[in-house]
């Protein structure tokens, strides 16, 4: 539609809609049947000019359905490089941070901020305004009602913390100190009653 930017280097690939309002930034990858910038399915929304910001570097797997966003902040953003894999739907208000991975099926609410390098596992729906911290992992197929904290796994049902996100902390170069550090003020915060 009118009223969109597209970075150089970007690929679009085939019936991908992109509604007015919509920024993509250099270098995103946008496989098939994907909307994006698409109104919010918010009731309060009243065709105010709002948009939905897409940083560089992305792959957006797909049929992926991402909103804009509503009065309340007037946008919705997906930073650099992240991995949106299919039908991940991110809804108006979203800030999703750098290096993010949402894998097939994750369902965002309104106003969900994912934090650097945090990983949400296939299937989960995350309610609205829920704050995942950087470096955290949600397993697949949970429900994620609450915040999860930074450098957190968390997994069962319902939700639980269940130690620190050690295999991605080691993957991203966290030091064995650091690490432990990490895993003494887990122990001392929600561990020591």
């Amino acid at each position: 539609e009118k009223n969109v930017t597209i970075g150089e280097g970007t690929k679009i690939h085939p019936y991908v809609h992109i509604k007015s309002g919509t920024t993509i930034g250099m270098n995103n990858t946008i496989f098939q049947g994907s909307i994006i910038g698409e109104d919010p399915q918010d009731l309060k929304f009243n065709n105010e000019k709002t948009t939905l910001l897409i940083g560089d570097n992305n792959i957006i797997r797909e049929n992926c359905t991402l909103n804009k966003g509503t009065t309340y902040s007037k946008k919705t953003i997906i930073k650099n490089d992240c991995l949106l894999m299919a039908y991940v739907h991110v809804a108006h208000d979203c800030i999703v941070g750098n290096k993010v991975i949402l894998a097939n099926g994750v369902q965002l609410g309104g106003h969900v901020e994912i934090g650097y390098h945090a990983t949400v596992g296939g299937m989960t729906p995350v309610h609205q305004f829920c704050k995942i911290g950087q470096h955290s992992f949600i397993g697949g197929g949970r429900v994620a009602l609450q915040d999860v904290p930074p450098y957190i796994l968390a997994t069962g049902e319902p939700l639980q913390y269940a130690g620190i996100n050690t295999v991605g902390l080691r993957r991203r170069n966290f030091n064995q100190s650091v690490r432990n550090d990490i895993k003494k003020v887990y122990k001392l915060i929600y561990k020591s009653n």
